[in-house]
């Protein structure tokens, strides 16, 4: 028996209580389904008591995201808290219901903020369910004036070998290389996006030296020297919230451009056919689609007329099916799946 619960929660400790009130009520909803599905009295009841066990922990829910998720069996739980505002919802049947939970792997609502002025520079890691973090970074200019051996980078004097504006860009630009190749051993291997909160003339200059790949084309405009971490951590959600939107229509213009070579389908019946036998390269899946059903080890697929413990969500399946094929998954919502279907797969070759 496994037991999946998502349900809203809240990061403010003082207005938990509606959450833990509402996790409580989809337990014993979890439960119900489970007896009336034939499952062993023994195992419910101790998923049961497990789940009862976390609801009843203070420490627990005193640090929580915007939703949580929660697989249980018999033999215990696991907790993941999200930065994405997920639906209440719960199923029990013989795998758990993952769709919700790759969502948050999509769009993870982590990255790292580069506060960057003439007079320091430092780099935030902003989580989806943790507090915002300083991190150390060897060889992280402390500012411009010490980096270009100055007492000022303003000096327009004139008894300068590059003096002026020219001088002021120099010195702007070689401060800024600095940092790019101190961040280079922290970024390397990464695909987390990196997001500059800085003024003109440094928000201008920066990304004419960044070698980062995933540096964002949107930035927080503003001068980060007297901001609080957990206020860029704030400040980073519509520029990601920019980052997924593109990453999602840069793949949208791929399936688009794979549908006239005939690698594409958008039939739940021959995406989980494909998806079965490996032959999806990317899913596109509406992560609100609750239709109930079997898909057998061919990939055919059998319709339920009711979702019960003896069944569980089709297109869930099909994005499990495709992951452990190797396949790449974007859990949407309606409306943001190409095609206008509840899926749309590019395939690895023509169907």
């Amino acid at each position: 028996i496994c037991i999946s619960i998502y349900l809203p929660t809240t990061p403010l400790t003082q207005k938990i209580g509606e959450a833990r009130l509402k996790f409580r009520h989809l337990i014993s909803e979890a439960a119900e389904q489970a007896r009336t599905g034939g499952h062993n009295k023994r195992d419910v009841g101790l998923a049961e008591i497990g789940l009862l066990d976390l609801a009843d922990d203070d420490n627990f829910w005193r640090v929580q995201a915007n939703s949580l998720a929660v697989f249980a069996t018999p033999a215990g739980l696991t907790t993941f808290r999200l930065a994405n505002k997920l639906e209440a919802s719960v199923e029990v049947a013989d795998r758990f219901h993952l769709l919700p939970l790759m969502r948050a792997v999509t769009f993870p609502h982590e990255a790292f903020v580069l506060a960057l002025s003439e007079n320091g520079v430092r780099l935030v890691q902003v989580f989806s369910d943790m507090p915002a973090k300083k991190v150390k970074v060897p060889g992280l200019p402390k500012d411009a004036a010490s980096h270009a051996g100055k007492s000022t980078i303003n000096d327009k004097s004139a008894y300068t070998r590059i003096h002026g504006e020219e001088g002021q860009r120099v010195r702007h630009l070689s401060y800024l290389r600095a940092i790019d190749a101190a961040l280079r051993p922290i970024l390397a291997g990464r695909d987390t996006p990196l997001i500059v909160a800085a003024v003109d003339p440094l928000a201008h200059l920066y990304p004419h030296v960044n070698t980062y790949h995933r540096m964002a084309n949107e930035q927080i405009r503003i001068s980060p020297d007297s901001i609080k971490d957990h206020e860029l951590a704030r400040l980073s959600i519509p520029v990601l919230d920019s980052v997924y939107a593109e990453d999602l229509f840069k793949a949208a213009q791929i399936f688009e451009l794979s549908s006239s070579s005939g690698r594409t389908a958008t039939d739940l019946t021959d995406v989980a056919r494909a998806a079965t036998y490996g032959a999806v390269d990317t899913l596109f899946a509406d992560m609100n689609d609750n239709r109930p059903g079997l898909i057998d080890d061919k990939g055919h697929v059998s319709f339920a007329k009711e979702d019960t413990a003896g069944n569980y969500r089709l297109v869930d399946e099909v994005a499990r099916r495709v992951i452990v094929n190797g396949g790449k998954v974007f859990a949407v919502r309606d409306g943001e799946v190409p095609g206008g279907r509840s899926v749309g797969a590019i395939l690895r070759y023509p169907a």
